[in-house]
């Protein structure tokens, strides 16, 4: 059995469905129509030749009629008609059945091997059988043409008759495959620009969660530390107010100092949030065009990028805090009462913007919490600067208050977390953990991002 490449196409488009192998109901009809003039032929054509070989005219007829009447299954088996167009050449009927079996027959998905082995066969049908009637028309009106006159007739008779029906159908064969593959892909690259739209999507939901975990991290930063030591200082201000109002003046300067510096540094922050909105990615799921889905898809990745590189960018371009701040970090422990000693190896250089900030954070952090969980121990803070890396260490020891004499400042667990989810970002080691002298310790490692790690501001 053999589908032609029109009703594969008309189905592969969702057309309505005919009877039987018919893709579209007007189909139907077109093959009706030629069927019935092709009978129509065959039947007058037969009646003449049964005449001639003295053979009942009615014979003849009945034989052309299922003859013709076969055009109505060329697009089921178009090799079975034209061989019974083949059949009928020697009586000289069906011409319209061969023009029309053999333009189907080379349109359809046959093999070409066997489209040329039956197209040569109704060539050479058709050449033999024009010569034989022209030579004997000629011999009947007494009229003896040269053989080669005979000859050039005939092949130019049977290559009218055989060549355009084949060299079309070929032609409209190729084209309707051509049309087929650029469909299928078509389909395939709006189904992969409409996976890239989703993957798109999915980017900038995880950009605008890395955003929204990068501003915790430093909201967190800021105010636990500065407003830790704020009620640090207020607590002291608390006690010396009546005894010492000259050490109380000095320790409400302070608080408003640091107040004054943790506002400065979140107008910072909401000045990167007011420039560089997270935005939301919206996909158009309703189009069927390629056009507008690779449009989502472009617009997509360009509002991942934004989201991804844009505040972070901008971040980069804020002065933010650095290592040479850590000799004013530790100054305002220690005027809020805290015992911490800075101690600095190594040469000291400079560092990437990211590198310098993780590295000021974790210290910072770590002070607070010794602020929070240690208060009036002892802490020390190291810094070293090595090959390729910087190494911090923040150690306290253990609390010389009792439980409960510390100013009882909150604590949401997230300092360690935001601390080690900072240095693991740059390709660092973070540890952290109780002490033998039961202190607690937090040291980390950072690459100097000069070696292709990820730490390059």
């Amino acid at each position: 059995m053999t589908t032609t490449g029109a009703n594969a196409d008309a189905g592969a488009r969702g057309a309505p469905a005919g009877p039987w192998w018919w893709g579209r109901r007007r189909s139907l009809v077109l093959d009706a129509v030629l069927a019935l003039v092709s009978a129509l032929e065959c039947m007058v054509e037969g009646v003449s030749f049964a005449r001639e070989v003295g053979l009942p005219g009615a014979l003849g007829g009945l034989s052309g009629l299922p003859a013709g009447a076969s055009l109505l299954l060329r697009r089921r088996w178009p090799v079975a008609v034209v061989l019974v167009s083949i059949a009928i050449t020697p009586a000289e009927m069906g011409y319209l059945l061969s023009i029309v079996a053999l333009y189907t027959l080379a349109a359809s998905e046959v093999p070409r091997r066997i489209i040329g082995a039956l197209s040569g066969a109704s060539l050479a049908g058709t050449l033999i059988v024009t010569y034989a009637r022209f030579d004997k028309d000629m011999a009947q009106d007494g009229y003896h043409p040269g053989i080669w006159l005979v000859a050039v007739f005939s092949v130019v008779m049977a290559l009218g008759l055989t060549a355009p029906p084949v060299l079309l159908g070929l032609y409209v064969g190729a084209r309707r495959r051509l049309v087929e593959s650029l469909r299928e892909r078509a389909d395939g690259l709006e189904r992969e620009l409409s996976l890239l739209a989703d993957r798109a999507e999915e980017r900038a939901v995880w950009a605008r969660n890395e955003e929204r975990t990068r501003i915790a991290r430093e909201m967190h930063d800021v105010v636990a530390h500065r407003v830790s030591l704020m009620v640090v200082h207020a607590a002291a201000l608390q006690a010396v107010a009546l005894k010492d109002p000259e050490k109380a003046s000095r320790n409400a300067a302070l608080v408003g100092d640091m107040g004054r510096q943790a506002l400065t540094e979140l107008r910072e922050m909401l000045g990167v949030l007011r420039t560089n909105p997270v935005g939301a990615v919206g996909t158009d799921g309703g189009s069927a065009q390629s056009e507008r889905l690779a449009a989502v898809a472009a617009a997509a990745s360009a509002r991942v990028r934004a989201s991804a590189g844009g505040a972070e960018a901008e971040a980069e371009a804020v002065d933010g805090p650095c290592l040479d701040g850590l000799e004013d970090l530790v100054g305002q422990s220690r005027a809020a009462g805290m015992a911490v000693e800075l101690r600095v190896q190594g040469e000291e250089r400079s560092y990437g913007a990211k590198v310098e900030r993780t590295a000021y954070r974790v210290v910072q952090e770590a002070l607070t919490n010794v602020h929070k969980h240690a208060p009036g121990a002892k802490a020390v803070v190291r810094v070293a600067h090595r090959e390729g890396e910087v190494a911090l260490q923040v150690e306290n020891g253990p609390s010389d208050l009792g439980a409960g004499a510390g100013p009882g400042l909150p604590s949401g667990g997230n300092g360690l977390v935001g601390m080690r989810e900072r240095v693991a970002a740059l390709g660092g080691v973070f540890v952290s953990g109780v002490t033998d002298a039961g202190g607690f310790r937090v040291s980390a490692v950072i690459p100097d991002g000069r070696s292709g790690l990820p730490a390059a501001g």
